[in-house]
């Protein structure tokens, strides 16, 4: 049996398809290209694939990330390539390496965020960020299918700053980007409760929602407040394991 570990996106118009809208077309897409899966055992066998940290329906990504399990052994850069090609334009494959580290989502404890708040101005935006980060906490409310929950959206958040867009909005629109930094931690804080934070502590109330988009998911570094890339570890560790491999083969 051979892992794979794949980096997938989600733009455009499919920033709207659900997980189990994702879940469905994946598993389309191994069948077309004729992945030689593993399957679980027991009466309704399924391909073992392993979902980690899916962003929320609406939002878009450039850093989702998933595993498979194969019954034989293929070449990662191939894979990725029949998979994307197997799947629709915005649901796009962009990285594949064969899992040599410990477990993925151990890995997955930070993501960087983009927020376009299109109406806002900037200066507006960047005094309620000041606002967000001087406060020592933002109780935020969230509906959940168990009632109305409770709980402070400053805690996690390890970066936050409003910055000009690339380029001027037609017709002179005022237009600002929030890039956020938040660690995973339970409850998961969302960037719909961040912008629900600034709400609270500014009344900051975008015109239009807002366009949500993960531009990084990985592990959070402290000291840097940056989040890495969690394929690293195994690109690193495939040079060590077939020099390994070839010092045990026999004469």
């Amino acid at each position: 049996m051979q892992r794979i570990r794949l980096r997938y996106t989600k733009r455009g118009r499919l920033r709207f398809t659900s997980h189990r809208d994702f879940q469905r077309a994946f598993e389309r897409a191994l069948r077309r290209a004729e992945v030689p899966m593993a399957y679980s055992a027991g009466f309704t066998p399924h391909p073992k694939v392993s979902y980690a940290n899916a962003a929320p329906t609406g939002t878009g990504s450039e850093a989702e990330f998933l595993e498979i399990a194969l019954a034989e052994k293929r070449d990662p850069e191939a894979l990725r390539l029949l998979l994307d090609q197997a799947l629709p334009d915005g649901l796009d494959i962009t990285d594949a390496v064969e899992a040599r580290t410990s477990a993925l989502a151990d890995r997955l404890t930070g993501s960087v965020w983009e927020m376009r708040l299109d109406g806002v101005a900037l200066d507006t935006a960047e005094q309620a960020v000041a606002a967000f980060l001087a406060a020592e906490a933002v109780e935020v409310q969230r509906k959940t299918k168990n009632g109305v929950r409770t709980f402070d959206a400053r805690a996690a958040v390890a970066g936050l700053q409003a910055v000009r867009p690339a380029s001027d909005r037609p017709g002179g629109v005022p237009c600002a980007i929030l890039r956020l930094v938040v660690r995973h931690v339970t409850p998961a804080v969302r960037p719909d409760d961040v912008l629900s934070g600034l709400h609270a502590v500014a009344d900051l109330a975008p015109p239009v929602a807002a366009s949500v988009t993960r531009l990084a998911q990985g592990l959070f570094d402290e000291e840097s407040g940056t989040v890495t890339d969690p394929l690293a570890p195994d690109r690193e560790a495939a040079p060590a394991a077939i020099t390994v491999a070839a010092g045990t083969a026999s004469p």
